[in-house]
């Protein structure tokens, strides 16, 4: 088969843009992809890693031989990076960018590159750096692409096209509307992460906070995890649809908070809420396979995943996903992940004939 693009070039060697790199050549897409990025290190593990087959620390004339361009750089420095690249731009090349805010980036890009539609996948990790990228992270993964009354035709198809390709699913918006739902479901979770471990480290308490801080803490502040600088560039990007996000939530606390005192009422919030959570599953069902789950009590001593993936691996049954859940003092637990519900049950039954117990 014919790869839908002789060069592609990723401009910021970074999760994203490592993962776009590894599912183009993963999947046969690009005969040949070239990475910018003035971080040569970055540009080492990208070509260790097999994420580029060339790499560049300065814009030349190889841009120009380009015939797609993927914009992976922070989200701030995405308009100059555009104005930069457009005069070495071919003009029949197409591009888009990967940035999680849209609304300046759009306005900025589509009117510098050619052929420019803007993207957003809704996929990343705390882990950030190429050395995390894998195409993996595309997969399934919802793909926001936002046109404007001016973006061309071939723009749209083009970058529809590649994002199936990749796996992912397309979805249009306007690019202010993407800038106002991420601010609630993306931006906003991130700086609560920020504001609890920061009651937590302001506490004359913080010591024991930190001891006690269970699943529930952690699962909830896992985004604080991820790299600083390019957070705060992110939420100071969308910092207007962010600001109302804000005054939103500020909003159901204080209705919240009043319904303390009526604890029936505040059942039924919860319950409301509960409901919200629970149907999550059901978008991500209609995109991702589903998995089914078994949780392992684990002796807290050396081997232990390795005695249950190898009884597992000889009984021939497939672990699809893992997850350590908790490291105790005496015992810690695991997350399997199975692709079928028969599957889950014989593992069920090879672990407990080998003597580990599960809920």
């Amino acid at each position: 088969m014919k790869p839908f693009f002789r060069k592609v070039g990723i401009f910021g060697v970074g999760l994203l843009g490592g993962s776009v790199a590894l599912g183009l050549k993963e999947r046969f897409l690009a005969e040949e992809v070239h990475a910018y990025d003035q971080d040569p290190v970055a540009l080492e593990k990208a070509l260790f890693l097999g994420v580029a087959d060339r790499v560049h620390t300065q814009l030349g004339p190889w841009v120009a031989e380009l015939d797609l361009g993927v914009l992976a750089a922070p989200v701030g420095a995405l308009p100059a990076l555009g104005e930069a690249l457009a005069p070495l731009a071919h003009p029949e090349s197409l591009w888009t960018d990967v940035g999680s805010v849209k609304g300046e980036v759009v306005a900025a890009l589509e009117s510098r590159l050619p052929h420019y539609l803007g993207g957003h996948p809704m996929a990343g990790s705390e882990r950030a750096g190429v050395e995390n990228a894998h195409a993996g992270l595309l997969q399934n993964a919802v793909w926001v692409l936002t046109p404007t009354d001016r973006t061309p035709l071939r723009a749209k198809e083009g970058v529809r096209r590649l994002v199936e390709a990749l796996g992912a699913y397309p979805l249009e918006m306007p690019p202010l509307l993407h800038d106002r739902l991420v601010a609630r479901i993306s931006h906003l979770p991130y700086l609560l992460a920020v504001a609890l471990n920061r009651m937590v480290a302001q506490s004359p308490h913080r010591d024991l906070l930190i001891f006690l801080a269970a699943g529930g803490f952690r699962d909830l502040t896992r985004v604080a995890s991820g790299s600083p600088r390019m957070s705060r560039d992110m939420v100071v990007a969308n910092k207007e649809a962010l600001k109302e996000a804000i005054e939103e939530l500020r909003a159901v606390l204080l209705e919240l908070e009043e319904l303390l005192e009526a604890p029936e009422a505040l059942l039924e919030a919860a319950e409301a809420a509960k409901r919200t959570r629970d149907s999550l599953p059901i978008v991500r069902r209609s995109l991702l396979p589903e998995m089914h789950d078994l949780v392992v009590q684990v002796p807290d001593r050396p081997g232990e995943i390795a005695r249950i993936a190898t009884a597992l691996g000889e009984a021939g049954v497939n672990i699809k996903d893992i997850e350590v859940l908790t490291i105790r003092e005496a015992a810690g637990a695991l997350r399997l992940g199975f692709a079928t519900r028969e599957e889950r049950e014989r593992a069920r039954a090879v672990l407990q004939g080998v003597g580990y117990r599960m809920p």
